[in-house]
């Protein structure tokens, strides 16, 4: 594997934990925001080679006419939008918690999911983890996905009646993992 790639996975790794979060508050469904950022990935990565290729057609072209431009920064608009986003994520990954960890799963449900998503570890450094078969930890990711989905459960950080119960099933899962 190349350092570009390494990179990219390494990224993906930190990140993907922050597009799922984000992606689950959007559509209710954890089991499908699981499955959408890779699917966006693989369309992302066709585009950005697609848009690449554009750009270096275009450095070339214009080269070739004037002297390459410098690049311009963020309006102050922009700078602004892409603060607010960054400020949301921090609120989807917490909500992202609770739903993982959430005290309708088992344990080992919760805690198969939870290093799956926040992790950012595959089924096959899980099942390492845990010394189990691989597919015994995929099975316990897609129940844990339909447990969710069955029992309707919300995206959203618990009421405060309700909280401590709720951090209870945090702290469990990230008491286990250590």
């Amino acid at each position: 594997m190349n350092t570009v790639a390494r990179s990219i996975d390494a990224i993906w790794r930190i990140e993907a934990a922050r597009i799922v979060a984000t992606v689950a508050r959007i559509v209710g469904d954890v089991g499908v925001a699981v499955d959408l950022p890779s699917a966006a990935l693989v369309t992302a990565k066709h585009k950005a080679i697609d848009t690449l290729r554009r750009q270096q057609l275009h450095r070339r072209h214009e080269a070739s006419i004037t002297a390459e431009s410098t690049p311009t920064s963020l309006s102050p608009d922009e700078a602004a939008m892409v603060e607010h986003l960054d400020d949301d994520v921090g609120d989807d990954l917490l909500r992202l918690m609770f739903v993982s960890c959430h005290p309708v799963l088992p344990v080992e449900q919760r805690l198969a999911l939870t290093w799956r998503l926040f992790g950012g570890l595959t089924t096959d450094e899980i099942a390492h983890a845990f010394l189990v078969a691989e597919t015994t930890i995929a099975q316990r990711i897609v129940r844990a996905k339909r447990a969710l989905k069955d029992a309707a459960v919300s995206f959203v950080v618990p009421p405060q009646d309700e909280r401590q119960a709720r951090l209870s099933a945090v702290l469990e899962v990230i008491y286990r993992a250590v």
